[in-house]
């Protein structure tokens, strides 16, 4: 197993809180193991299973506790499945694929595999936004619709800074803070306390590749982005996939917030449109509880 914490104390410290997140996750859920060839993969479930499906793949250095403040609105609209990414601090394996290989990809083929998707719409932020680029580049005719915020691997990666310096949430929050931001920022604080982040420089997708996202395409940009060159990723994307809606916020950095309703918009509007791709196999939910086994109930915080 790859060496993704300091010790093996603070793996347990998050993960137990992690836990107590899990057993707060605001809407109904099925929380399952998928096996795969790379490892097992942690998934929250929610929303109607007959819906259309979405899959949400989180940033570096963290889980799918960062959806928990949009599920509530896009579990009424679609099946939506937080998929935790390996070889980071969810709960799925302990595993780094290469970056610079289809192993991301072939990984993401066995998930949607497991779950019986054909197609399916994606939302990826940071790293997750460059799974989710990659995959949509490598799969066109599998991603219905794709949503990327902050997505690395367009514009430059900047050298100087460490991930640990980015900030774990926006400056300009009231004085008292809410009780649920609190836990959050805390959770974040604890995994950055103990976890050991990605130091690597992502691939840089060539414009050949981003010419291949042909599926309806969203991105979300901050202009004061710390750890990459947001202007660079509005103009490649621009040029390459000029059919993308590309929102460029000149006040946002790399934590870009209150995004909910917009990103549901987009996707809404797209369902609405005819699609060229086969439909979505009815019986997928059955099938996949014949590939998924259902994670173990997590235990009531303390």
């Amino acid at each position: 197993m790859t060496a993704i914490y300091k010790s093996e104390e603070g793996a347990c410290a998050v993960q137990e809180r992690y836990l107590k997140f899990l057993n707060r996750w605001p809407v109904p859920n099925r929380q399952l193991r998928i096996a795969t060839s790379q490892g097992e993969t942690f998934i929250v479930a929610s929303g109607d299973e007959s819906a259309p499906p979405l899959l949400l793949l989180h940033g570096s250095t963290a889980n799918s506790v960062m959806w928990m403040g949009d599920i509530s609105a896009w579990s009424a609209h679609f099946r939506v499945y937080a998929i935790d990414l390996l070889g980071e601090p969810g709960q799925s394996a302990r595993v780094r694929l290469p970056l610079s290989s289809d192993a991301h990809a072939r990984w993401l083929d066995e998930v949607m595999q497991a779950l019986s998707l054909d197609r399916t719409s994606i939302i990826g932020m940071s790293l997750g936004g460059w799974l989710a680029l990659d995959y949509a580049t490598r799969r066109p005719e599998r991603v219905e619709s794709l949503v990327v915020l902050c997505p690395a691997g367009v514009g430059r990666q900047k050298l100087s800074i460490d991930v640990e310096d980015i900030p774990l949430w926006p400056k300009n929050l009231p004085a008292e803070i809410p009780p649920a931001i609190k836990a959050f920022m805390d959770f974040m604080a604890l995994i950055h306390e103990n976890f050991l982040p990605r130091r690597e420089i992502l691939p840089v997708f060539s414009d050949d590749a981003l010419r291949r996202l042909t599926m309806p395409v969203m991105a979300i940009v901050g202009a004061k982005d710390v750890l990459l060159n947001s202007a660079e990723t509005k103009a490649r994307l621009e040029s390459a996939v000029p059919h993308a809606d590309i929102r460029y916020l000149p006040e946002a950095g790399h934590l870009i917030t209150r995004q909910t309703a917009p990103i549901l918009d987009f996707l809404n509007q797209q369902r609405s449109r005819p699609s060229a791709g086969p439909p979505r196999n009815e019986s997928a939910t059955e099938q996949a509880r014949a590939h998924a086994k259902p994670a173990a109930a997590p235990t009531a915080p303390r």
